[in-house]
């Protein structure tokens, strides 16, 4: 259900975006931390899920239309990356620097 006049404030949008900052650090940070090596595939692929959804939920504001725009968006995201893990461990991809 769509509610006019619910919208977020300026200080919200400017809180989602110092967390997609953080994120942001934390991915790029992420990759120089050598013990991280066996989860660094899914751990990354959460962070940018996390992300993907700060952004379609704020800043297209589907958190505030009705929750089938926001099934048609996250659903097809969930099954996606659902995909993607399984190819990716079936093909061993999740093997970074090898065995």
């Amino acid at each position: 259900m769509n509610v006019t006049g619910a919208h977020a404030t300026v200080r919200t949008y400017l809180k989602v975006a110092l967390v997609l900052t953080g994120v942001t650090i934390l991915e790029v940070g992420s990759i120089y931390i050598r013990q991280l090596t066996p989860i660094i595939v899914p751990l990354l692929l959460a962070m940018s899920a996390a992300k993907f959804a700060l952004v379609v939920l704020f800043f297209m504001h589907l958190r505030y239309e009705s929750r089938v725009l926001t099934l048609l968006f996250c659903g097809p995201l969930l099954l996606a990356t659902g995909i993607m893990i399984a190819l990716m461990t079936l093909t061993g991809a999740f093997l970074v620097f090898g065995r």
